[in-house]
């Protein structure tokens, strides 16, 4: 399994916004709570506790959004319990453990892009990863099931339809994956991170949330500055580089021929995060050029990573756009070619066109590109000011509250 767009690292998520075409009258009382946070603490204590199973995960970008709807759930009314469902990889298992999640496993894969033989296989998995997800919401008992997208969501869905208990599914990405598109029509709610996804399923399913954030981000985009500073005195222009926990081998390279171009070594800094593999070699390269840099394979507060940084250079995967756009920082998307249906283009695209973040196509990566681009953002920072800012405009930082707010308006209805 191929992960490059995603960092893993727990998250802690609340927030909220309804953005559907018509706003309810319990909307407006929710978005008054959020200006009275003694109102909103009481609002939260006062809803009952729930059982939600939160079906599907594999990759951080279905993981995260759910850890983060878990976490709103849990803030609503402590009493209520969470049961993840999934094939259990090491990475849900290591981050829900750590998370105070209990995790069930089902048997089943994927099927699009697995060849013939292994996609037969996976059909062969279908009906008793079925019979063994019924088995688990009987036991359970669930008062809603949460769909995350990816196939391990599929049979936890289809048997909470055949039982009649009420279903929601969230989809990150601005192009649905292929779960979500099946699962649709079995779903009560349909919950979207990107507004042009709206017309690819059905209008009154749709409420346009944005994808769940961590909470950690969203406090830490409110703190003081502080940044590395030269010699003289001065900040540097930080620039972070991120290609996902286990890095872009690509992205690490054309940094590192990038590196040449920079003769203002005093003004920047580098955080970048290299994956296990290029750890050394990337370093290496910076001390090599005498270029201040802090580079590892991985970085456990990313949050404050991206509050020092000025510009970032990363992937575009659905939890990074999320990220960027709610602490409101200025990106240059370069997009992992392989993704399903290229769907991190569409995610960095829809920023791009709105002068939000910059795109470049990996194909088209080259040193001098990226090294001219990071040059430009340096001699102009209201150019990047105002990038930033209109990203900021786009993010949804309380996706997480929109989300369980109208779970239990669902549940109430």
């Amino acid at each position: 399994m191929i992960i490059e767009n995603e960092t893993y690292y727990q998250p802690d998520v609340r927030g909220w916004r309804l953005a559907a075409e018509k706003v309810p009258a319990s909307d407006l009382k929710s978005r008054q709570r959020r200006d009275d946070p003694q109102a909103e603490r009481s609002s939260s204590s006062a809803q009952r506790a729930l059982k939600v199973v939160i079906a599907g995960g594999g990759t951080g970008g279905h993981l995260f959004p759910g850890l983060a709807i878990a976490r709103e759930f849990m803030i609503r009314n402590s009493a209520t319990r969470i049961v993840f469902v999934s094939t259990g990889n090491p990475l849900e298992k290591t981050v829900l453990s750590r998370a105070g999640f209990e995790l069930q496993c089902i048997q089943v894969a994927g099927i699009k892009g697995r060849g013939i033989w292994n996609q037969a296989k996976s059909v062969l998995k279908i009906p008793g990863a079925i019979l063994a997800a019924r088995g688990l919401l009987k036991k359970f008992s669930p008062d809603l099931i949460v769909g995350l997208g990816s196939y391990s969501a599929g049979p936890v869905v289809m048997s909470a339809w055949l039982m009649r208990v009420p279903i929601a599914i969230h989809e990150q990405n601005i192009l649905p994956g292929i779960t979500n598109r099946i699962l649709a029509r079995f779903a009560d709610r349909i919950y979207i991170s990107f507004e042009n996804t709206r017309s690819r399923f059905s209008p009154r399913k749709v409420y346009w949330t944005g994808n769940p954030v961590r909470r950690e981000f969203l406090e830490t985009a409110a703190r003081t500055d502080e940044r590395v500073t030269s010699e003289t005195g001065r900040k540097k222009f930080t620039v972070l580089i991120i290609g996902g926990s286990q890095g872009a081998h690509r992205i690490n390279m054309v940094v590192i021929e990038a590196l040449e171009l920079l003769h203002d070594a005093d003004r920047v800094h580098f955080v970048h995060q290299t994956g296990e593999a290029d750890e050394k070699t990337v370093r290496d390269a910076y001390r090599q050029k005498s270029i201040s840099a802090t580079a590892q394979s991985f970085f456990d507060n990313m949050a404050e990573q991206y509050r020092q940084a000025d510009l970032i250079v990363c992937r575009a995967g659905a939890t990074t756009v999320a990220e960027i756009t709610a602490m409101g920082k200025a990106a240059i998307f370069i997009p992992f070619p392989y993704a399903a249906d290229d769907h991190q283009t569409l995610n960095a695209a829809d920023l791009a066109d709105a002068g939000a973040a910059e795109l470049i196509a990996e194909k088209e990566l080259t040193a001098d590109m990226l090294g001219t681009k990071i040059k430009y953002y340096m001699e102009n920072p209201q150019d990047l000011a105002d990038m930033a800012a209109t990203a900021r405009e786009h993010g949804k930082p309380d996706a997480a509250q929109n989300i369980v707010d109208d779970c239990y308006r669902l549940l109430s209805s």
